[in-house]
């Protein structure tokens, strides 16, 4: 039987890579003006930047224990082998949940094989993990072999991006009041990775179109054989500069293969309008 693969919302994958690749989608979920909705299936990322864009603060949460009790015991039922392919675990409480409800489920159905795996990967980074997952399990690898690929991506996958506002990740508790404000008022364009799943601050650029000039330096110093594998840009409601990049790195690298996607709507709440982030492998494609 083939291995099922599952992910979250927060992978910012399309409606239509989960419908090719027969992945299925757990949702965690935005408020918005007191209104709770499911990520990716009852909000779009458009509306939660335009809300944004008018002073609104959306909040998150993380998938719910039903989801994952009502996901997880569906395949155990049918005795579908699984691997849950989470959200970092350093941003979100999901992959912690999915853990209790793996013991829960694994209670009644003992002999269910199911994996959760901590990517620390977030947005297309952990799309591009899951994607190659996707792939895998259609050509009927085994869960192991599923495994052993996915853990190197994961391991080895850059996230470098950049916010339009520090504001929205001063809120987010990830940078101070005061760095939001003297990077605002001097036009200060921070550019961050994630470090063992965590966001940490790499460099701070003045002024926006050097910005994405440092991006591909960035990638140049980290990527390998980065015109064989395939990348990943997401963007904050900012399609133009995300077209910008992914231009230039057809340019510097022949990159074949880029996936460009919008931030999806619970990590946009926390980054903002404007958010530019790309993808790729620091070691060979396998």
């Amino acid at each position: 039987m083939d291995v099922k693969i599952i992910a979250d919302s927060a992978s910012d994958l399309s409606h239509d890579h989960f419908e090719r690749y027969n992945i299925e989608m757990v949702p965690l979920k935005v408020t918005l003006n007191e209104e709770e909705y499911l990520d990716g299936k009852t909000i779009t990322p458009k509306k939660v930047y335009d809300a944004m864009r008018d002073g609104a603060a959306p909040k998150t949460s993380q998938v719910s224990p039903q989801t994952f009790q009502e996901v997880f015991t569906r395949y155990a039922e049918t005795g579908q082998p699984c691997i849950y392919f989470a959200f970092s675990s350093e941003l979100s409480g999901t992959y912690q949940t999915a853990k209790m409800m793996e013991d829960e489920v694994k209670t009644e159905y003992p002999d269910f094989e199911l994996h959760v795996v901590d990517t620390k990967c977030a947005s297309l980074g952990y799309g591009l993990v899951v994607l190659r997952a996707a792939e895998l399990a259609a050509e009927g690898a085994t869960v192991q072999e599923i495994l052993d690929t996915c853990t190197y991506h994961a391991e080895h996958m850059e996230h470098i991006f950049t916010v339009d506002d520090l504001e929205y990740l001063y809120r987010g508790g990830r940078v101070s009041k005061t760095a939001a404000f003297v990077g605002t008022l001097l036009k200060i364009k921070p550019l961050l990775h994630v470090e063992d799943g965590k966001l940490i601050p790499l460099e701070k650029i003045r002024g926006s179109k050097k910005v994405l000039k440092r991006m591909v330096e960035v990638m140049k110093e980290r990527g390998e054989d980065l015109a064989n594998q395939p990348i990943a840009i997401s963007h904050g409601d900012d399609l133009e500069n995300a077209e910008q990049l992914a231009m230039m790195i057809r340019d510097e690298f022949g990159t074949k293969q880029i996936h460009i996607e919008m931030v999806g709507s619970v990590i946009g709440a926390h980054a903002g309008p404007g958010t530019i982030a790309l993808f790729f492998l620091n070691k060979p494609y396998k």
